[in-house]
């Protein structure tokens, strides 16, 4: 049986690329590996007829990737480069406690949270992300193989953006690579709006990519340390160093930019605004129209976080001393209190709760509701419930392995074509644009293979559809 390893890397000086490429054939089976150099990678094995056309595959695919400029390397010489992580420290609060409902610890300092009518999400930097009921009861564990910068929900899409420069869809029954990040952009924070990413980093870029995972365009602000960004049908809000600024989704065009006294640490948006958290102890909210800034909500530190209601009628903010205060539209602090687990890294307020996830690793539940805060400050505060991990609990990990399946049932079938030198994905069947692309996972794609999802649906946009649910392969 013929057998046959070449290994290749591309590394750039500075921040350019670093990543490695590895192609090993086995008899008919090619097996391909990718990704930064000094860590696993994404890991997909092809079976071709013949070993003929199994060197042929292989061959070809070196030969991109030679064109590209890698070149051949011994594995373990070059060593993984640094990435990025946000450097924060976080002091004790004096402020009066705040009503903790419950608090879930995930074991590293968290960055990601999102919450929705069906569940609560967090993701640390160790690379878990955990599901809880909005009463505290953990419901699912995913391991994936970096720290988590973020979560974000688009519709029914939830994503997480992790230090290894991916994007993971956590919304099936195991994760998949929804986007794969240049490896010269270090990825500080990252918004999807229907189907579209928008990625701010650390030179303070934002990058737009698209639903194929690929590139639309970059733009460089006047600033540098890019931790804001936030997408909407029409446009991409970024913040950095300098204040916030406003291109179009479309092409990137600049719209306005607004400058701030701090660098901006944090985002948020509304239907009609947008929140800067600033390191001048201060939140900002500019109109999405003009960037025009229609009220300051102080504070009296560092802001690392920020929220509002969803009609602005309350604006949020987590400092770096463990407190999180509450103002109204306009400016006047209604309150602050202590978290009680360290400073709020990142929040979201929903049916007068205010979930946080902080410098400890702490998922908490605050009681917003004007009841709970006026026992609050009168020294009055419920006994948070400290919500543990069942031992039974599973965990479960990225892949690229798919069930397979001969029955259709109630699913889509969907069909993975060649065109031009890229694969693409189709719906199979009446009732649907024939010409649109299916926004699919890449690392599953086989020109050829006929895939069943649970489901499509069309982008708000147009011009392609979106899988969801569980992915298997029909036989």
């Amino acid at each position: 049986m013929f057998q046959q390893s070449t290994y290749l890397e591309l590394s750039e000086e500075g921040e350019g690329a670093h990543k490695f490429y590895e192609v090993v054939q086995s008899g008919v089976e090619v097996t391909i590996s990718y990704g930064r150099i000094g860590e696993r990678g994404q890991v997909k094995t092809t079976s071709f007829p013949t070993e003929a056309k199994a060197t042929a595959a292989a061959s070809k695919k070196i030969a991109e990737k030679v064109r590209k400029g890698y070149a051949p390397a011994v594995r373990g010489m070059r060593q993984r480069r640094a990435v990025t992580r946000r450097q924060v420290v976080s002091h004790t609060s004096t402020a009066t406690q705040a009503p903790v409902l419950w608090r879930f610890m995930s074991g590293d300092s968290a960055f990601g949270v999102f919450v929705d009518d069906r569940r609560c999400w967090v993701g640390n930097q160790g690379g878990d992300v955990y599901t809880l009921t909005h009463d505290g009861e953990v419901t699912r564990r995913f391991r994936l193989p970096d720290g988590v910068k973020c979560l974000v929900g688009d519709d029914f899409w939830i994503y997480a953006g992790c230090d290894d420069g991916k994007v993971y869809d956590l919304s099936g029954k195991v994760p998949r690579v929804a986007y794969e990040i240049a490896p010269d952009v270090d990825i500080y924070w990252l918004d999807i709006c229907d189907g579209v990413l928008g990625v701010s980093d650390e030179a303070g870029r934002v990058t737009a990519i698209d639903h194929e995972d690929e590139f639309q365009w970059a733009r460089k602000g006047g600033g540098a340390c890019g931790w804001m960004v936030r997408c909407d049908m029409t446009a991409v809000y970024h913040g950095d160093s300098r204040g916030v600024s406003r291109y179009e989704a479309s092409d990137g065009a600049p719209t306005w930019q607004t400058r701030l006294r701090g660098s901006v640490l944090f985002g948020w948006q509304e239907d009609n605004d947008v929140y800067a958290g600033c390191s001048d102890n201060a939140v900002y909210r500019l109109a999405k129209a003009d960037g025009a800034v229609s009220a300051v909500y102080r504070t009296d530190s560092t802001v690392f976080s920020c929220a509002a209601a969803p009609d602005g009628r309350y604006v949020f903010a987590g400092d770096d001393h463990s407190s999180v205060y509450c103002f109204d539209a306009d400016g006047t602090r209604l309150w602050k209190l202590a978290t009680g687990c360290g400073s709020a890294l990142s929040m979201q307020f929903l049916d007068d709760r205010l979930y946080i996830v902080t410098t400890a690793g702490a998922l908490a539940c605050i009681d917003a509701s004007e009841a709970a805060v006026e026992q609050a400050t009168q020294g009055t505060v419920p006994v948070p419930v400290d919500v543990k991990v069942a031992a039974t609990l599973a965990t479960v990990e990225p892949t690229a392995v798919l069930e397979t399946t001969d029955h259709v049932g109630d699913g889509i079938v969907v069909e993975c074509v060649r065109d031009g030198s890229g694969l693409r994905v189709r719906v199979v069947g009446s009732g649907y644009q024939p010409s649109w692309n299916v926004q699919f996972p890449k690392e599953i794609r086989e020109a050829g293979a006929r895939y069943l999802v649970e489901g499509v649906r069309a982008a708000g946009r147009g011009g392609f559809y979106r899988a969801y649910g569980e992915i298997k392969r029909l036989l």
